[in-house]
């Protein structure tokens, strides 16, 4: 997400890092682009004229005059009022409520709010420990009832049993008595969608927030919707209080002018943002991290909490110490190590986070990653007695390989030489460096990094 937007802005802050004075031309010319960058990504127009607005008023200030790096200055105040923009500090749920907490999500068909209902609840159990107890009231849909249903059992949460003969607010009645009875610590109530916003829709959202007496009425709104999401969010925002939006399928939009505009027009922060269909695949919203890849500076706190919560600590120290003891480094080996690159999203995900700069001249991620399946494909070719001993791998060998795996023999020729550097690398770290790096397992419970 923020893709187009991004890479505009990041390449306008860079030519800004080296200024030694920013002047009234310099301003003009730097927010013209950021204006421009900002429709193209589909902001919606008065967003972005208050957003230009108080970058160039504080820009025109002292600070930027008289500051021995202006450059940076301007970048820190677009960083600033980038961060408003997104919502300003805001840190999910507080769940300070008496429990049950109930959260209810509104929003149209087909934004996911069935799938975020889960991704929401399995986040709730893994990162806050809380009992959680889902429930469906759309009636009109049996198929959402059921898939809820199936979706909780997926993630760890409990089922309040629903009908499409029953009434929406029965059911949510009887659900937040379910929720104090078995002492749950969240209810959260998935109601009905439509394709368009209309008065019984919004009739029954509210009906069903007085009888449950929501903590968190968050609207669920499709990131790819473009300014129909604005409409939406105009709808829901007069007919709730809603306290926050949640962004779904934030990763398959490239623009990210969706998330800057319903932020404005509903004056809620967003507070999640889905980034796949898998349930693990919600992140709370951060302003300030997500201000900061926007503007080519990266998330490494991301990175870093990505890595620790998908490398395999034990693999990753099973091979230091391989490496450590002697032993040679073999396709096995690498083949769980790409695996494991595969499992955090691949290049793609990894350099997505990364400062702007330290990217520059990278290959492009597709690639790379179509470059990892393709490796991958080349080893499962391999037999086990070649993946042991690479040294077998004759020019026969190399042939039988590439047919196997639908490649080329110039393909596994180069993952060959690939694979005899890294045991080249690993050879030269045998030692102190491999020692340290276990004692370091040892002593933080998780891994410095990929081998």
């Amino acid at each position: 997400m923020f893709d187009q937007l991004g890479q505009r802005l990041a390449k306008t802050v860079q030519n800004l890092r080296g200024k030694g004075r920013i002047s009234d031309d310099n301003i003009a010319e730097t927010l013209r682009e950021v204006r421009m960058a900002m429709l193209e990504a589909d902001v919606a127009l008065p967003v972005v004229k208050r957003f230009v607005d108080a970058v160039r008023v504080k820009a025109q200030g002292a600070d930027v005059a008289t500051s021995l790096t202006p450059g940076q200055v301007f970048v820190s105040i677009l960083h600033r009022e980038m961060v408003e923009l997104l919502g300003g500090a805001r840190a999910g749920f507080e769940l300070r409520a008496q429990p049950p907490y109930v959260v209810l999500l509104a929003g149209l068909q087909g934004a996911g709010k069935t799938t975020t209902a889960a991704k929401l609840a399995r986040w709730l159990i893994e990162s806050q420990r809380k009992r959680v107890l889902l429930v469906s009231t759309d009636v009109r849909r049996p198929a959402a009832i059921l898939q809820l249903e199936r979706l909780a059992a997926q993630v760890g949460a409990q089922f309040h049993p629903a009908s499409s003969d029953d009434d929406p607010l029965a059911i949510a009645r009887a659900a937040l008595e379910a929720a104090r009875n078995g002492v749950f610590d969240v209810l959260i109530v998935d109601t009905a969608g439509r394709m368009h916003a209309d008065a019984e829709l919004m009739d029954e959202a509210r009906a069903i927030d007085a009888a449950v007496g929501a903590h968190e009425r968050l609207f669920v709104v499709d990131a790819m919707a473009g300014q129909d999401a604005l409409n939406a969010a105009r709808s829901f925002g007069a007919a709730l209080e809603l306290t926050g939006v949640i962004l779904t399928k934030a990763d398959g939009d490239a623009r990210g002018g969706a998330a800057l505009s319903v932020r404005e027009v509903t004056g809620k922060p967003i507070v999640f943002m889905g980034v796949g269909e898998k349930v693990d695949a919600l992140q709370p919203f951060d302003p300030e991290r997500v201000a900061g890849r926007i503007l080519g500076m990266g998330d490494v706190v991301a990175l870093v909490e990505q890595v620790q919560g998908k490398v395999d600590a034990v693999e990753a120290e099973r091979l230091a110490r391989k490496v450590v003891s002697g032993q040679k480094f073999d396709f096995y080996d690498l083949k769980g190590q790409l695996e494991q690159l595969q499992k955090m999203g691949g290049l793609g995900a990894l350099v997505d986070k990364l400062p702007a700069h330290l990217t520059k001249g990278a290959p492009i991620t597709d690639q790379g990653d179509q470059q990892v399946r393709r490796q991958i494909a080349i080893i499962n070719s391999m037999t086990h007695r070649e993946r042991r001993k690479p040294d077998l791998i004759d020019g026969s060998r190399r042939r039988r390989i590439a047919a196997g795996s639908g490649t080329q023999v110039q393909d596994v020729n180069r993952l060959l030489k690939q694979f005899a550097e890294m045991q080249r690398m690993m050879k030269s770290m045998k030692g102190g460096k491999l020692q340290r790096m276990l004692g370091a397992f040892r002593g933080r419970g998780g891994p410095p990094g990929l081998a």
